[in-house]
């Protein structure tokens, strides 16, 4: 069977198109693979075409709004979620245009699409009170409660991402006078984001302690696991939310679960006073 306009657009943007021209992030080619595997089931249950089936003919934007409608209404997906594989959608009909202009119509009828609203939801944090308890937690005298206070403290103060925190490296570190960190964030993009002293006395220690301070080890991850392989979203969620339910049996000061964003989410809500707490108790024997 002779290969679709579609198949052979699809290839070409998440195999070349995404990766190499644009340098799209591992991550982000992943979400949008999976929404053309959510498409790709869609048109075959649903709408009764096959996988080989498929034309960028048979795409439009009736079809799409179909399949945004069955993820809400089947697959119970958030606004959020719909609006993530319509910004999917979206890039590859951008890319579609610019290799087929003579089918700049029906691409842009998709392209019109626009995202749905949703209520603005409540930002989640933790009070300054609520970090110093939960920073309390981890067990100093051990190497992993040490790993955990380095690594929950690092996340607080430099407001990353828990993905950002996963892939820190040794030589994403700088200490001395201004010790500032290098995140990679969305779209494999930089930034130096400057830390408090004691959190970077936190993490020299730990580097030291681990003995992945030596300049054959700059591209070690800094937090590992018992495998000594970098951890997971999951291994940091479990982490956090370990201390967590520690943390609220002492205070209500701190949710039964805490989520990671909310570590970010509680530096960059209320930074001054936030960093006031955790100086004190980093401070404290």
């Amino acid at each position: 069977m002779k290969p679709t306009d579609f198949s052979m657009h699809l290839t070409a943007f998440l195999s070349d198109y995404l990766p190499i021209q644009k340098n799209v992030s591992r991550n982000i080619i992943k979400s949008y693979r999976d929404t053309f595997k959510l498409l790709l089931l869609f048109c075959g249950q649903e709408e009764e075409i096959p996988v080989e089936r498929i034309t960028m003919k048979k795409l439009s934007s009736e079809l799409v709004i179909r399949f945004l409608n069955w993820l809400e209404a089947d697959r119970k997906s958030s606004i959020s979620t719909r609006n993530l594989r319509l910004t999917a959608i979206h890039s590859f009909f951008r890319y579609a245009q610019s290799e087929s202009p003579e089918s700049l119509y029906p691409y842009q009828k998709v392209l019109a699409i626009p995202v749905k609203k949703k209520r603005q939801a409540v930002v989640e944090h933790l009070s300054p009170e609520g970090i110093k308890i939960l920073l309390e937690q981890p067990d100093r005298t051990t190497i992993k409660g040490r790993r955990d206070l380095t690594m929950l403290s690092l996340m607080y103060d430099s407001g990353a991402r828990v993905q950002e925190i996963i892939d820190l490296t040794v030589k994403d570190f700088t200490s001395g006078s201004n010790p500032v960190l290098v995140l990679t964030g969305k779209g494999n993009k930089t930034r130096r984001v400057p830390i408090m002293k004691n959190t970077a006395s936190l993490v020299e220690k730990y580097i030291s302690e681990n003995r992945i301070d030596m300049s054959h080890k700059a591209d070690y991850p800094i937090f590992t696991n018992k495998q000594n392989t970098k951890l997971t979203k999951e291994g940091v969620a479990y982490v956090l939310n370990k201390y967590a339910v520690m943390a609220h049996e002492s205070s209500n000061q701190v949710p039964e679960k805490v989520r990671c964003h909310m570590l970010r989410h509680s530096i960059l809500t209320s930074r001054s006073d936030c960093l006031s707490n955790i100086k004190k108790l980093l401070n404290s024997p």
